[in-house]
């Protein structure tokens, strides 16, 4: 090679690049924005969970999302650092029973938008 960079270490370059980039526009993004650093946690958290979700249902096991609980008091249980927050607890196992009936699905005009709220 003597010298001469070929498509390999030119493709390593640009990716190096790239990732610089993305690097530094989410520090801009987060940095110093609490309310930013929250609302990613959430949808991280989010797609996690339905990650989560969807491979316990791949496995043949069930799956619950939790929200309602007393955050504060488990925080403290599992000594969850400060700069950390819970969002949600996802249950998973073998069902003892089915789930109670819910509520009903509302109808798809009132829950989709098309171009307009």
């Amino acid at each position: 090679m003597h010298g001469r960079l070929n498509h390999y270490d030119i493709g390593k370059i640009i990716h190096s690049e790239k990732q610089e980039t993305v690097k530094a526009a989410l520090e801009r993004k987060y940095d110093g924005n609490p309310q930013n650093l929250r609302d990613e946690a959430v949808r991280s958290c989010g797609m996690a969970a339905q990650t989560i979700m969807l491979a316990a249902k791949q496995m043949g096991l069930d799956s619950c999302p939790m929200v309602g609980f007393e955050y504060d008091e488990l925080a403290n249980v599992i000594n969850l650092p400060e700069n950390h927050m819970i969002v949600m607890m996802v249950v998973v196992g073998k069902r003892v029973q089915d789930a109670s009936q819910r509520g009903g699905q509302l109808p798809l005009d009132e829950v989709v938008f098309q171009n307009k709220f």
